[in-house]
């Protein structure tokens, strides 16, 4: 399937500073309601999209990557579901060994597909050191399974309906993490290497209803349900993290 991305944003573009891994997670100053965003899907399947974008105003978030001490208890009142729909505490996936979690922006989306093999592709070093590998995306529990299904992915994949997971990490969302430079280069490179977007996916209710602009992170924690060693929040969508900084957490 062929596609076709551009984006074009007012003259007042939202910016994301970086933070140095020093520093506590901030957020960003209220935006101006007239700074918006229109992005453009065009694909060969006639699912032509244009969608645009007001970012929420407050609540785009810059995250440093750092342990909150209160993470553990917020998780205990989180629960996942696997894929034949029975609901888990998350906490519970690390309770007794130690697991790489990846969150996916969603279960349609081109780069958690890549993100899916790239972390795949170490699953045997990963293994080796009792380590599990665990993906949780913010959807249904049929979604997960279409995901793992279409992936093939070799770990344990999760469903969060209620993005509570997504909410008690604080992961980023808004519109100016997910439409960026970056982001397009990346989509742009992933179907080069023949990974592709699922569109009904991305178009499934509660996707769209999210705006699909969610974004993830990867974890590395237990054993123990308030063990966490690592954690990257992405700044925007594609924003893997080393792949060597990851084993290093989980297997060294």
């Amino acid at each position: 399937m062929a596609i076709s991305l551009s984006t074009t944003l007012s003259p007042n573009t939202l910016q994301l500073s970086r933070c140095s891994n020093h520093l506590p997670t901030r957020a960003l100053p209220k935006q101006s309601p007239h700074r918006n965003l229109r992005f453009s899907l065009h694909s060969s399947n006639n699912r032509n999209k244009t969608i645009q974008v007001a970012p929420r105003r407050g609540l785009v978030v810059a995250s440093a990557i750092s342990n909150s001490p209160g993470i553990a208890n917020l998780l205990d009142t989180v629960k996942v579901f696997d894929l034949n729909g029975n609901a888990i505490p998350i906490s519970d996936l690390w309770k007794d060994r130690k697991a790489v979690v990846a969150f996916a922006r969603h279960f349609g989306c081109v780069l958690c597909r890549k993100r899916a093999d790239y972390l795949g592709s170490k699953k045997d070093i990963m293994e080796a050191s009792g380590v599990a590998l665990v993906l949780i995306g913010p959807g249904s529990v049929d979604q997960a399974r279409a995901f793992s299904e279409q992936t093939k992915f070799k770990g344990e994949v999760y469903a969060d309906p209620s993005h509570s997971s997504y909410e008690a990490f604080r992961f980023v969302s808004g519109g100016s993490t997910t439409f960026t430079p970056k982001a397009g280069l990346k989509i742009i490179q992933s179907y080069m290497e023949g990974y592709r977007q699922d569109w009904n996916l991305s178009f499934e209710k509660d996707t769209v209803s999210r705006g699909g602009w969610q974004q993830g992170g990867i974890i590395v924690s237990g054993p123990g349900k308030s063990n966490i060693s690592y954690i990257h929040k992405d700044k925007e969508a594609g924003d893997d993290p080393n792949i060597e900084d990851i084993l290093k957490a989980c297997c060294s």
